[in-house]
C-alpha cells in the first residue's frame, strides 16, 4: 500500500469523498453568512469596523455626490442581498455578479488610502488593510461557486487499483 497504512487510506478516501460531496454547499453557506452578517451590521451605525473606510471609499469614487447614509444603507443592502442569494441559492448568477462588483470596491482603499491600509508599503498592513486583503479569499470562493452555476461540481478522486501516493 503506502507508508501511511491501509486504515489511513480508507479513512482518507471517506473524508475526501465527504468533502467533495459537502464542500461547495458549505463554502456557499459560509460565504453567504459572512456577507449577510457584515452587511446587516452596516444598518446599525458604529457596529461595522469597515463602515468608515467603506463610506469614504464610495464617496470618493462617486465624487461626493451620494450622501453618507445612502452609501452606508446601500452597501448594507447590497451585502445582505449577496448573503441571501448565497444562503438560499437564489439568483446565483446575479448574486455572484453583485459579489464581484462589491469586491472591486472593497480593494479600492488600497489605491485611494494607502496610508490607512499599510504600516509599511507594501509589506505590512494595518488592521484595516488586513480586513481588505482577506477579501482575496472571498473573491476566490465566489469564483469557485461561480464554476458551479452551470452544473459544475467537485467529484471525488478516482484511484486505480494498486496506485500509491
Amino acid at each position: 500500500m503506502n507508508l501511511r497504512g491501509e486504515k489511513f487510506h480508507i479513512i482518507d478516501i471517506a473524508v475526501t469523498r465527504w468533502m467533495s460531496a459537502k464542500g461547495l454547499v458549505l463554502l456557499r453557506l459560509s460565504i453567504g453568512i459572512i456577507f449577510f452578517w457584515f452587511g446587516f451590521l452596516k444598518f446599525f451605525e458604529g457596529l461595522s469596523p469597515a463602515e468608515d473606510i467603506a463610506v469614504r471609499t464610495i464617496s470618493t469614487m462617486t465624487f461626493g455626490l451620494i450622501g453618507d447614509k445612502v452609501i452606508l444603507y446601500g452597501l448594507a443592502t447590497w451585502e445582505v442581498l449577496i448573503g441571501i442569494g448565497l444562503i438560499f441559492k437564489i439568483f446565483l448568477r446575479e448574486t455572484l455578479l453583485l459579489l464581484y462588483l462589491q469586491m472591486l470596491g472593497t480593494f479600492m482603499p488600497i489605491f485611494l488610502f494607502p496610508r490607512e491600509v499599510f504600516h509599511i508599503f507594501p509589506i505590512s498592513f494595518t488592521l484595516e488593510g488586513q480586513y481588505i486583503v482577506k477579501n482575496i479569499v472571498l473573491l476566490s470562493a465566489g469564483i469557485v461557486i461561480g464554476a458551479t452555476v452551470r452544473g459544475g461540481r467537485l467529484v471525488p478522486e478516482v484511484r486505480e487499483a494498486g496506485s500509491g501516493d
